[in-house]
């Protein structure tokens, strides 16, 4: 679809939407490879599904989906102000066929920063059992990894990761 692709190519060139790819290498062969794409304004993806109110946004079908748009919208425009975008810095996703899902990666020097996204309130460490697929990845290591919930505070989870409340973002 050449259209669809040229629209999305100017909501992409206009910070509307983000284009997260996912996270692949030779090692980890039974990746998902298909991009997901984040708008970077959740009031007017709010709006253009025609959720009007708090309500609808917090307690629909989709609210889980909306956190997490917001929460990875909310990562991806905090470092590129602070820090633009750098060639040692990427962002993507991880998902393999047997469900293992990773919502954002940050690649930064030679490291994979993994970062979950929960609409609740009490993490645990199933939350971030994901996380150990990265220890397959031989080329790199694994550095320390959240879960971005509803918390109202910072708590760890493991030695190595964390829960961090929405608020900190």
């Amino acid at each position: 679809m050449p259209t669809a692709d040229k629209w999305l190519s100017v909501l992409v060139a206009s910070n509307i939407v983000y284009i997260l790819k996912p996270y692949h290498n030779n090692v980890l062969k039974r990746l998902i490879k298909a991009p997901k794409v984040y708008f970077l304004d959740t009031g007017l993806a709010s709006y253009l599904v025609g959720w009007d109110n708090p309500a609808v946004l917090q307690n629909g079908a989709m609210a889980g989906e909306m956190f997490e748009t917001f929460v990875i919208g909310e990562i991806i425009k905090s470092w590129v102000n602070s820090n633009g975008v750098t060639p040692n810095m990427k962002f993507f996703y991880f998902r393999d066929k047997d469900g293992n899902e990773i919502d954002l990666l940050i690649k930064r020097n030679g490291f994979l920063y993994p970062i979950e996204v929960k609409k609740h309130i009490n993490c645990n460490k199933g939350d971030i059992s994901a996380f150990k697929q990265l220890d397959k990845i031989h080329d790199m290591k694994r550095g320390e990894g959240c879960v971005v919930c509803m918390a109202d505070d910072v708590f760890p989870i493991t030695a190595t990761d964390k829960a961090v409340g929405v608020r900190y973002l």
